[in-house]
């Protein structure tokens, strides 16, 4: 009964104060659902693979090279070692291969065996011991026969039912991969969740992947094919780490020291970007702290919202609270009917909150791309939960001592003010740590912002402007075709060059390799990424030429162009010094002597270090065609283009890549980052400036008269306005002086993460001070000007 009293009375007490209600509702609702919005997305990106039942005895065994800048990792292993892994170590429960490959033409079969429909896919090679260590459910067929012979398939669910039409009539039916394995159905897969680093759709028996062009030595550590171990449940992980080196000694040949093996976790897969991963970019451990921290901020800046509102209001109250002692009420009840109003508040606030974040959500999704649902699980009732104890008393707590401990007398004899209601100094320090925590993630954003323009405009060291790519399948024939494919399209009129490689200049995919320099018998202490290109590859990506000429048109390789990097790292200091020197590849089957040198261009995103790189004439390992288009002619050259490709891959899809999206697909992450950080720095000023507005028409009402008293001794309405801006003008600056070293010191560190970067100016510091004080005098502005322009005949006549 006392607890429901409390209520009532709180109800009719918010009733009485709209206007404090629903700033504070609001402020409270949109950092909530900010908050709320974050959670969402952290319970999603914490969530990858934690269905499977053996997560914590799950291991990727990934590649590790010891370089001049420390160590570079691989998810992907030699050939070898899942064999040799069952010969060393029998006690290990599980060992598993799989290998991907990604824009696979996959080509539907009916059943007089003509082909029907050719879709594009990411396809799996397995072993069947992959489904006794990941958990990933069959509809249909025998998990531990599936994939034991070769020329057998496994669909998931949907992928079967998009071949035909019901996943039932597809077990025995046939696909065709590429243009020449037919393989059987043999097993449905149920749908995998999307919250998995394995997209697995089509899933083929690894004794087809030997037909791929997969390095079978030790010391080739392909990302494309992981070994995974189950290890047995009582088995030291640390002690099996340590045995990797042990192991690594006795099977990798001597001069490959600086290669090994390293464990990785299941449950680190989806964050340890450097090793690379199935699904592109994904979010770090440091990104997610990053965000929980912002979450964690705009949740508190809207809490002293409601500190500030309610010390505000306090005045409004004394003379409520002086009755209520008088008449016996106890400090105890006081504190209990102010957290009563306060959780009431909240109340509304969390359901106004998940109302916001349900409607946001899509838009979330659309920029993030990812699969986000708001459902009324128990995560989300708790997290809801929680959020309205904590906002009650963060919110609450202080308000009410502060009420709660007015004298009576003083109280009812209206000697209270907002000056000593709740301490002018508390308020002050409230204001500023909200406006240093807007500032700090104004700076911040500003500086990404800069740094994805300046990923956006960097000079490459190539023309990568009007260039499309077409992968080209790898049939029979393929040379010939492809010569036939070049001709034809250099015939077009809007196309200025064509050039075959096995990859563009930056690309996602690489080939690094080691080599020997000259006549040295050691191999060199680094290794080189190797671009194998025809030699157009100079005219059509526009490379200037600091030293020497491009190699003579060829099908093999009769010489080699180097950048500038790869100059500098084999000790010359004049590009034309490293003409005529031979560099030797895979133990002398690819020899020949350098004859050019090109400027230094990017061959990675701009997070990395400008890598040594060598060009190469090999006909055999080009599947990119580079061409050169005029942009005025697109439209009508792209489709002159598929017309030419139709006529001479009839049995392939065609598809086309112009290369300034390959690039712009490098830096996602960090686009929806900027995306990201511009929110939340509009968010939390709003937070701060719906306080700021709350806190000065109180303060407006409270100094009505005197106003009204300065105005009849001759003060200006410029005076006023003064009078009502200078001490919150103070106050952001102040906030200013601990958010920009702040802001400088986390976004330095984050900037350390790319070998290209901006410089932070002082610009971006300015730009924020005058925005963040415009934003203040902007929203103070209409207050101070109603209370400055007020008749004060009106203020004074009940004096």
């Amino acid at each position: 009964m006392m607890f429901k009293n409390y209520l009532k009375t709180a109800w009719k007490n918010l009733r009485c104060h709209t206007s404090y209600v629903v700033i504070n509702t609001i402020g409270l609702a949109v950092g909530i659902a900010a908050c709320l919005l974050i959670f969402l997305l952290i319970q999603y990106e914490t969530s990858f693979d934690n269905f499977h039942h053996n997560k914590e005895r799950i291991y990727r065994v990934a590649g590790a090279v010891q370089t001049p800048h420390g160590m570079s990792y691989s998810m992907g292993s030699g050939y070898p070692v899942a064999e040799a892994l069952l010969i060393d170590y029998p006690q290990l429960e599980k060992v598993a291969r799989i290998y991907d490959r990604t824009n696979r033409q996959v080509t539907v079969m009916n059943n007089t065996g003509n082909p029907q429909e050719k879709f594009k896919e990411h396809i799996f090679y397995a072993e069947p011991e992959f489904f006794d260590i990941f958990h990933f459910p069959f509809l249909a067929g025998d998990a531990r026969t599936a994939l034991s012979e070769p020329n057998t398939v496994v669909l998931t669910q949907a992928t079967a039912e998009k071949y035909f039409g019901d996943w039932h009539a597809a077990i025995g039916q046939f696909i065709k991969n590429g243009n020449d394995q037919v393989c059987k159905i043999t097993g449905i897969l149920k749908n995998t969740p999307v919250n998995t680093d394995f997209p697995l759709q089509v899933v083929i028996s690894f004794k087809n992947a030997r037909q791929e062009d997969i390095s079978t030595d030790w010391t080739g550590q392909d990302g494309s094919l992981n070994t995974f171990v189950l290890l047995p449940q009582h088995m030291p992980v640390q002690q099996f780490a340590n045995d990797l080196t042990a192991f690594v000694k006795r099977h990798m040949p001597a001069e490959y020291a600086n290669q090994g093996y390293v464990l990785q976790p299941l449950n680190n897969i989806h964050y340890e970007q450097e090793f690379g991963t199935y699904r592109g970019t994904t979010f770090s451990k440091k990104l997610i702290t990053a965000l929980s921290s912002i979450g964690l901020f705009l949740l508190i800046i809207a809490c002293i919202n409601f500190i500030n509102l309610s010390t505000a209001q306090a005045v409004n109250r004394a003379k409520e609270v002086g009755i209520r002692k008088v008449l016996g009420g106890s400090k105890q009840q006081l504190i209990v009917q102010f957290l009563s109003e306060t959780l009431l508040i909240t109340l509304i606030s969390v359901i106004v909150a998940i109302a916001l974040a349900w409607m946001v959500l899509p838009l979330l999704n659309h920029l993030l791309q990812a699969p986000l649902a708001m459902h009324f699980s128990l995560p989300l009732i708790g997290f809801s939960a929680a959020v309205t104890v904590v906002v009650t008393l963060l919110s609450g707590f202080y308000p009410a001592i502060v009420l709660s401990g007015f004298n009576p007398i003083t109280a009812l004899k209206s000697k209270f003010t907002t000056r000593t209601a709740g301490g002018l100094s508390m308020r002050k320090v409230l204001v500023v740590f909200q406006f240093t925590i807007a500032q700090t993630l104004i700076i911040g954003t500003l500086i990404v912002v800069s740094q994805m323009n300046f990923f956006q405009h960097a000079a490459m060291g190539f023309d990568k402007d009007a260039i499309i790519t077409v992968p080209l399948p790898f049939d029979t024939a393929r040379l010939t075709k492809m010569d036939r494919f070049k001709t034809q399209l250099l015939q077009q009129a809007g196309v200025k060059n064509v050039t075959m490689s096995a990859f563009s200049p930056i690309d996602i995919a690489h080939w690094d390799s080691d080599f020997r320099f000259d006549n040295e018998t050691g191999k060199a202490g680094f290794n080189t990424e190797l671009i194998w290109a025809d030699a157009d590859y100079f005219k059509t990506y526009d490379m200037p030429f600091v030293a020497g000429k491009p190699y003579q048109p060829a099908d093999t390789v009769n010489g080699f162009v180097v950048n500038e990097m790869m100059v500098k790292k084999l000790g010359f200091k004049n590009p034309e010094d490293i003409l005529g020197k031979k560099l030797n590849f895979w133990d002398g089957n690819i020899a020949a002597p350098v004859v050019g040198v090109v400027k230094n261009f990017n061959s990675s995103s701009l997070d990395k270090e400008m890598s040594p790189v060598v060009l190469g004439s090999h006909k055999m390992l080009c599947g990119l065609t580079n061409i050169k288009i005029e942009p005025k002619q697109a439209r009508q050259t792209l489709a002159a283009i598929e017309k030419i490709w139709n006529g001479i891959y009839p049995d392939f899809m065609y598809e086309y890549q112009f290369l300034d999206d390959k690039i712009a697909g490098f830096y996602q992450q960090e686009n929806q980052l900027s995306q990201l950080y511009k929110i939340f720095a509009g968010i939390a000023i709003f937070i701060s400036c719906l306080g700021l507005y709350g806190f000065v028409s109180f303060m407006a009402v409270q100094r009505t008269k005197e106003v009204g008293i300065r105005k009849v001794l001759g003060a200006s309405v410029l005076h006023i306005i003064y009078l009502f801006s200078k001490e919150f003008t103070l106050l952001i600056g102040v906030a200013f002086l601990i958010a920009a070293p702040l802001a400088y010191y986390v976004m330095h560190q984050w900037l350390q993460n790319f070998a290209f970067r901006i410089h932070i100016g002082m610009e971006i510091f300015l730009l924020t001070i005058v925005v963040a004080e415009m934003i203040a005098w902007l929203t103070v502005g209409y207050q101070a000007v109603k209370a400055a322009v007020a008749n004060p005949v009106k203020s004074l006549k009940a004096e």
